[in-house]
């Protein structure tokens, strides 16, 4: 695909250029970032090429591009769980990383010892916990969930109490992977709603989320598509939808001359 006539097409709906320092008005920035790997013959691969990215405090933006593009890969160098090899990160704190699979996430017994699980390490009441984990279960739609074993949820359910736990521990940030790759409809649409629900209860939560399903575009404040370990468009989410529709439907007509 030719980067210059995606750059030119995206150009309208591009942020404008920031200061060097982190603004309170972005809850995530990365810039220039590049994330290589070398080989086992010392081959250096860029699985990520001079990304940039701004994310609005307080809002759901979608993350997407085919597959092997470096959307997972930019998220969690973006959740400090991998080191870029240049460019910069600022998220604001703390931040939470919400796995695809819950299982390696939702461990305990019960919802609420989950929920609870990293409220551990603060000095906390039992009452001040047990407040927490009410307002979080209540935030992602399930408050009689309370006293539930986990190995009776659903993936959906145990998505929304990974998602929980983090409200619990007041982040402001969520990094989300592919949370809906596994879920049946109705679980697709509870995690969904969890997310937004979280932000519209608290205010000052921001969440970015990685997906390859166009029709969760709908949901998001706005989106960012990556291609070949690149950021080529960020902005209205309606706008990256025809976009994305577009270039699919101009492939389609390339191979089928």
């Amino acid at each position: 695909m030719n980067y210059s006539t995606l750059l030119r097409a995206s150009a309208a709906v591009l942020p404008p250029h920031f200061s060097q320092s982190p603004s309170e008005n972005y809850a995530i920035t990365g810039r220039n970032l590049s994330f290589c790997i070398t080989t086992k013959q010392g081959e250096r691969f860029s699985i990520l090429r001079n990304c940039s990215i701004w994310i609005p405090s307080g809002q759901l933006w979608m993350l997407l591009g085919p597959n092997g593009c470096g959307k997972s890969t930019l998220l969690k160098v973006l959740a400090g769980l991998l080191n870029p090899t240049d460019g910069s990160v600022y998220v604001k704190k703390p931040k939470s990383f919400v796995f695809q699979n819950p299982d390696h996430q939702v461990v305990m017994p019960t919802v609420e010892a989950d929920v609870a699980f990293g409220l551990g390490k603060y000095d906390l009441s039992r009452e001040e916990v047990k407040y927490r984990v009410t307002k979080a279960l209540d935030a992602v739609g399930m408050p009689e969930y309370l006293h539930r074993p986990v190995q009776t949820l659903s993936g959906g359910q145990k998505q929304r109490v990974a998602i929980a736990g983090a409200l619990a521990e007041a982040c402001k940030v969520l990094l989300l992977d592919e949370l809906t790759t596994f879920l049946d409809e109705n679980d697709q649409l509870g995690v969904i709603r969890a997310v937004k629900n979280s932000l519209a209860s608290t205010g000052d939560v921001t969440a970015l989320w990685v997906t390859h399903r166009l029709e969760e575009l709908e949901h998001a404040d706005g989106a960012v598509y990556m291609e070949d370990g690149k950021v080529v468009m960020e902005g209205d989410p309606s706008t990256i939808f025809k976009f994305i529709k577009d270039q699919q439907a101009s492939y389609m007509d390339q191979i089928n001359c």
